[in-house]
């Protein structure tokens, strides 16, 4: 369960944190904890499943906790060949903010927006974060973005300021917003059309709570295909940071327990470079990490 990368480890030296997953085939994880000595262990005796109702429950949470800090108490499970799921299970609604990193904007050619760009992407585009990740039919502009997922823990309504927004937040999660640049653009309407492809939201492998993630704007995020770095950034190049985000989406829509808000990905996608641009194609390898959040690796094939 080690998080790695092609120069090594994540280095999580000095970082205590709760790493909450959900493990199992496809439909049927359960809820799992990754203890600071990489032990994966079973938190099935305690919660039934890693959701909305965990996250609005103090109680279920304190338990959670109370296991978290003695581990050895609960049962191990063998990691060898297990699938990881998404870290979330049953997400209301995913909520996307387009063009939220300066670099990023810089490399479209696009304005940096006045105020955030948002879209949606249904929940059934998550998958695990090894997952094969589906380049759909007819697709020639498949793209790469990785992004900071945040999860919505309390219900939040007309939030008066950032400070107050980032109260709300549960934990945060690697996200993989991958993107179909020629149905997004060109093919008339709204963005979703180009968010919403089979597969199109990996997330995890684990939720970190929001307390144990020390600042936000201060996470690196690395993106390689087949090897190859593609994406260097850091939240802290974000237009809108993310309890501005939160604030911002709660004078609009009301966010549940148990919502995600894909926060906006750094400069390095395919869209933003020269052409022919490399775009994504069956057999291509995608690897992502956000430091101390995890990491993620899928396999591209046809759908």
């Amino acid at each position: 369960m080690a998080a790695t990368h092609p120069t090594g480890p994540i280095s999580t030296k000095g970082r205590k944190t709760v790493k909450l997953l959900r493990v199992g085939t496809a439909g049927a994880e359960r809820p799992a904890l990754l203890d600071q000595d990489g032990t994966l262990r079973d938190l099935s005796g305690i919660v039934t499943d890693i959701d909305s109702a965990l996250l609005a429950d103090e109680s279920a949470l304190a338990r959670v906790r109370a296991a978290a800090a003695a581990p050895g108490e609960l049962p191990a499970l063998d990691a060898e060949g297990l699938r990881v799921g998404p870290p979330l299970a049953r997400i209301g609604k995913i909520v996307c903010i387009g063009l939220n990193y300066h670099e990023h904007a810089t490399e479209t050619g696009a304005a940096i927006p006045a105020e955030p760009i948002l879209f949606f992407k249904a929940p059934d585009t998550v998958v695990g974060p090894e997952d094969t990740v589906l380049v759909p039919r007819g697709s020639v502009k498949t793209d790469w973005e990785v992004e900071l997922a945040v999860v919505i823990g309390r219900t939040a309504r007309y939030l008066d300021s950032a400070e107050e927004a980032l109260g709300h937040v549960a934990g945060y999660a690697v996200a993989h917003d991958v993107s179909e640049r020629e149905f997004q653009i060109e093919r008339g309407g709204t963005w979703d059309k180009g968010k919403n492809c089979e597969t199109f939201n990996p997330l995890g492998p684990w939720l970190v709570t929001a307390d144990e993630v020390s600042d936000p704007q201060a996470l690196p995020l690395k993106l390689w295909v087949n090897g190859e770095l593609k994406q260097n950034g850091t939240t802290a190049d974000q237009i809108f940071p993310v309890g501005e985000v939160v604030r911002y989406l709660s004078q609009f829509m009301t966010l549940y327990p148990g919502d995600v808000i894909n926060t906006g990905t750094p400069a390095g996608v395919a869209l933003g470079q020269p052409d022919p641009k490399p775009y994504l194609r069956a057999g291509d390898v995608v690897e992502l990490e956000i430091e101390g959040l995890g990491r993620q690796r899928q396999e591209l094939k046809d759908a």
